[in-house]
C-alpha cells in the first residue's frame, strides 16, 4: 500500500490526520453518482472491491451521546448491540443534520477519523477478517483503505460485534 501525502486539494480531514500520524493508507477516488440508492454500495462497485471490506461510517445516538459505528456495507448496523457494547440502553440513529455539524463531513462522507468532534468510535469486530478496509476519506467520492489496526488505534475505537447480515 503507498502512503499519500495528500490529495490534490489539499486532503481532507481525513487524510491530513493519517499523513500526520505517519499511518500507510491508500486513497480510492471515483465519480459519485448522486442517482446512487446506496453510497457504501456505490463505493463498493467503483473501486471492484467486495462490501464486506467497505464500511461505512454511522452516527447514533446512544442514551443522548453521539457515538460513531463503523460496519461493513454488506451488513447493517445492530442498534441494540450498538448500545450494549458502549453500555448503553437505548440506541437510535442520530439526526443527520446534527451527524453532518458534529462530525464537520456530509451525509455519504462522514469518516470516522478527522471530525471536527471526536466521538466515541466502535468497529465491527468483522474487520479483523480483512488486512485492510476502506472508509469513506471525507467526501462522496473518495474512500481511504487502511488496516482495521490502524482505524482502531487513531479512532480509540471500541471492538464490538455491531452489525448483522
Amino acid at each position: 500500500m503507498a502512503k499519500k501525502k495528500q490529495l490534490q486539494s489539499g486532503g481532507t480531514p481525513a487524510t491530513v490526520a493519517l499523513t500526520a500520524a505517519g499511518v500507510t493508507y491508500t486513497v480510492h477516488a471515483y465519480e459519485h453518482d448522486p442517482a446512487h440508492p446506496s453510497y457504501g454500495e456505490e463505493a463498493a462497485e467503483a473501486m471492484g472491491v467486495s462490501p464486506e471490506r467497505v464500511f461505512k461510517t454511522l452516527v447514533a445516538d446512544v442514551d443522548g451521546v453521539l457515538t460513531v459505528a463503523v460496519v461493513p456495507v454488506a451488513g447493517q448496523l445492530d442498534l441494540k448491540a450498538l448500545a450494549t457494547a458502549v453500555s448503553g440502553k437505548r440506541a437510535s440513529m442520530a439526526d443527520p443534520t446534527l451527524a453532518e455539524r458534529t462530525t464537520g463531513y456530509v451525509r455519504g462522507g462522514i469518516s470516522p477519523l478527522g471530525q471536527r468532534k471526536k466521538l466515541r468510535t466502535v468497529l465491527d469486530t468483522s474487520a479483523d477478517t480483512h488486512t485492510t478496509i476502506c472508509v469513506s476519506a471525507g467526501r462522496r467520492g473518495l474512500e481511504i483503505e487502511l488496516s482495521p489496526k490502524d482505524l482502531t488505534t487513531l479512532t480509540q475505537a471500541l471492538r464490538a460485534p455491531i452489525a448483522r447480515a
